[in-house]
């Protein structure tokens, strides 16, 4: 009983570290998982500096907060899970300069309570489990699509962020110009193909003994298709845009300054309560349910398989990490669909991937702080359009799956609504009502007794005689 005892008292202090340290067992190549960890900052990066511009966010706590939220979500859910800015709320933030920074933490942390409610009561799962997957894949194919139409505007204009409008075409030429761009989308096809990473190896066939050099042609193949998917490519693409920044100004050099900024408590009156909601978070809370939860769940269930997170930790930890952060003044933030494809298009595949860009976000907060925005104002426009179009297309091919006409005209009709109201609560409201009609059609309804009308019965003699008195 003695040598019982130590096993029975270790073994649960045990599995919490085995489980955190297996969330981080890199599933595919180190080079890989580095290339998914900036799958996402195609979001990330114009709207951080645009609300850093426009309303005086603090990126230096933004940039740490959001640090330490990639570092533990990376520990929780095993799976390059993002953290991106809540878009409803920015775009309201950017659109009107005089919102004040504690208006968007209040409008952030109505909706983190909002979803952390939603999730400890269990009435998230209730929405996860009773949603059609049709209305699902609209609300991610439209999602996926504005993405890739924001993209193609970044890579074709010049952009303003802080007036949240397209200037003139961009030029072919330059340090940020469209053939730069194009480059970089060859570059990005050539090396990741679809985004396969090794899974598109290719069959050797039934008869291989048969035909040696085929059976060589075909491993070559392989060989190179393993080697090309362990090149980072978006790191690579990544890193030539942070060496244009200080080519294109290397004025940046001397107005770097090191260390963090205070972080510090916000005040929020009973007045930032009221515009934060009202004007906030109304329109993120249905985003939020629909995006960051419902369809991350889904998207992990279809990419992980064996390790789909659920709806409740997702709901839970996007509430936690903003009832936290958000009264310190950083960005308001969530789980996205976007994020999470954008990660796995560029080679994450485990919590490894979102701990190293949590701890890069931590070292620029910490070493350079507020003074990075300099560098984020240089970053070439193109780069991030380029980052941001193949996030947005994976996302949309989440929607390949629909088996039948009706599957694809529900999500077809959600994905339209959504993208034209600009508002995914429209058309997940709009899916809901199609699934419904359709499936009312199809109910045998008792109001028509035992008349059923089969047109290719023929008509009997009585039959006619009793449509013909």
């Amino acid at each position: 009983m003695a040598n019982d005892t130590p096993s029975t008292t270790t073994t649960p202090l045990l599995r919490p570290s085995r489980r955190w340290f297996s969330s981080l067992r890199l599933k595919t190549t180190l080079s890989a998982e580095l290339g998914g960890s900036v799958g996402d900052l195609g979001t990330y990066i114009p709207i951080v500096l645009a609300l850093t511009l426009v309303n005086h966010l603090d990126l230096s706590t933004t940039l740490i907060f959001t640090a330490l939220y990639n570092i533990s979500t990376g520990f929780l859910f095993g799976i390059p899970m993002p953290v991106q800015p809540m878009k409803s709320i920015a775009a309201v933030a950017i659109s009107d300069p005089l919102l004040s920074l504690p208006q968007i933490a209040a409008a952030g942390l109505s909706t983190a309570a909002t979803l952390f409610i939603l999730g400890a009561t269990g009435l998230m799962s209730l929405l996860y489990r009773f949603i059609p997957l049709p209305v699902v894949r609209g609300v991610q194919l439209s999602q996926g699509l504005a993405f890739a139409f924001s993209a193609i505007k970044y890579i074709r204009y010049n952009q303003d962020f802080s007036a949240g409008k397209s200037g003139p075409p961009r030029n072919w030429l330059g340090l940020d110009g469209i053939a730069l761009a194009l480059f970089a989308i060859l570059f990005l096809v050539l090396v990741t193909g679809s985004g396969d990473f090794g899974d598109e190896a290719i069959p050797l066939g039934v008869h291989e003994e048969e035909n040696n050099s085929v059976n060589r042609s075909r491993r070559r193949v392989r060989r190179r298709l393993r080697i090309m998917s362990s090149i980072p490519a978006a790191l690579i693409v990544f890193i030539l845009g942070l060496v244009l920044c200080f080519i294109r100004d290397p004025s940046i050099v001397k107005d770097l300054r090191f260390g963090p900024s205070r972080i510090h408590l916000l005040r929020i009156t009973w007045e930032d309560w009221k515009i934060g909601f009202f004007r906030g978070a109304i329109p993120q809370i249905p985003l939020s349910i629909l995006n960051s939860v419902i369809a991350v769940c889904k998207l992990s269930a279809d990419l992980f398989p064996d390790r789909e997170v659920s709806v409740t930790s997702v709901s839970v930890s996007v509430g936690v990490m903003n009832l936290v952060g958000c009264w310190f003044g950083a960005m308001p933030v969530c789980h996205g669909a976007g994020g999470l494809a954008g990660q796995y298009r560029f080679g994450g595949r485990s919590g490894a991937s979102v701990v190293f860009l949590g701890l890069g976000k931590l070292l620029i907060g910490l070493v350079f702080g507020n003074s990075f925005v300099r560098i984020l104002g240089q970053f070439p426009i193109g780069i991030l359009g380029v980052l941001l179009l193949f996030a947005g297309i994976e996302l949309a091919m989440a929607s390949r799956d629909m088996n039948t006409k009706e599957e694809s005209f529900v999500m077809l009709v959600c994905a339209a609504v959504s993208m034209t109201g600009s508002s995914a609560a429209l058309g997940f409201g709009c899916g809901i009502l199609l699934y419904g009609l359709l499936k009312l059609r199809q109910m045998e309804c008792s109001c028509f007794g035992n008349f059923n009308f089969d047109p290719k019965r023929p008509v009997a003699v009585d039959d006619e005689t009793s449509l013909n008195p």
